[in-house]
C-alpha cells in the first residue's frame, strides 16, 4: 500500500464532531449525514482495533454531551474533556495520542475550520505527526469555512480523505476474513446506495435472508379485475 495512503496502525481522534451545540451550527454538510458519516468511521476504527480518542469541549457549560451512538461503539471509553477549542491544547489529548505510540492521526470533527484546523497544525508542527482529515465526518459554519480550511490543512501537509475512503483502505483486500463481516454489516448500515447493493446482491443474487430482526410475511399479489 502506498505509505501516504492510511493503513492499520493509525490513531483517530473524534475532536468535538460529536456534541449537538456544535452541531447545530453546519451547514457545509447535512447534519443527519455528518452523524452518520462520524459514527461510520467509528465504528471502521473498532472494526480494525485503531486506538481512538474521542475529545469534548464545555460538554455541560454549553456544547451538549456527546452523541450517544457514538459513546456506543466504545462503551468503556473516557472522554477527554478541555476547555480549549484547540485539542492540542489539552495535556491529556496529548498524551492519549502519545500512549498509542504512532506517529498518524486521523482526525474527524467540528469545527473544520476552527477546532480541526487548529488542532491538525499543532500536531503537525509542534510533534511531527502524519495528519489526514477525515472531509466528509467533518463540518463547516458556511460551506465557505469548510473548504477554504481544508484548502489552508492541505497547503500545510494535511492529507485530505472521506470516511468510506479510510474503512476500505484498512480491509484493503476482501480475502481477509477475519474483518470482512463486519465491514459488510457496517457498509449495510452508514454506506447509503452501496448498502443497499450489498443487500440486494445478498438476497437476489446470493439468496441469503433478508436483513431484519424478526421475518416477515409476504402476502401474493390478487389480480386487479
Amino acid at each position: 500500500m502506498n505509505a501516504h495512503l492510511p493503513q492499520p496502525g493509525l490513531q483517530i481522534q473524534s475532536a468535538l464532531a460529536t456534541q449537538p451545540q456544535m452541531a447545530f451550527g453546519i451547514q457545509s454538510i447535512d447534519r443527519q449525514t455528518l452523524k452518520n458519516n462520524v459514527v461510520g468511521l467509528a465504528k471502521a476504527a473498532k472494526i480494525f482495533n485503531i486506538p481512538t480518542t474521542i475529545s469534548t469541549v464545555e460538554s455541560e457549560s454549553f456544547s451538549g454531551y456527546t452523541f450517544p451512538e457514538l459513546l456506543d461503539v466504545f462503551p468503556n471509553a473516557k472522554t477527554l474533556e478541555r476547555s480549549s477549542m484547540n485539542s492540542w491544547d489539552d495535556q491529556k489529548v496529548r498524551d492519549a495520542l502519545k500512549a498509542a505510540g504512532r506517529k498518524k492521526i486521523v482526525a474527524a470533527g467540528l469545527w473544520t475550520e476552527v477546532c480541526i484546523t487548529t488542532f491538525a497544525l499543532c500536531a503537525m508542527q509542534d510533534a511531527g505527526y502524519e495528519f489526514y482529515v477525515v472531509a466528509d465526518a467533518c463540518g463547516g459554519n458556511t460551506r465557505e469555512a469548510h473548504d477554504y480550511a481544508m484548502q489552508r490543512m492541505i497547503q500545510a501537509g494535511v492529507v485530505p480523505v472521506t470516511w468510506q475512503q479510510v474503512l476500505l483502505e484498512w480491509q484493503r483486500d476482501w480475502a481477509h476474513h477475519d474483518t470482512y463481516d463486519a465491514v459488510m454489516q457496517l457498509v449495510k448500515e452508514h454506506s447509503g446506495a452501496y448498502g443497499m447493493g450489498v443487500d440486494y446482491a445478498y438476497t437476489m443474487v446470493h439468496k441469503a435472508a433478508q436483513r431484519t430482526a424478526t421475518p416477515h410475511e409476504s402476502l401474493a399479489p390478487v389480480p386487479a379485475r
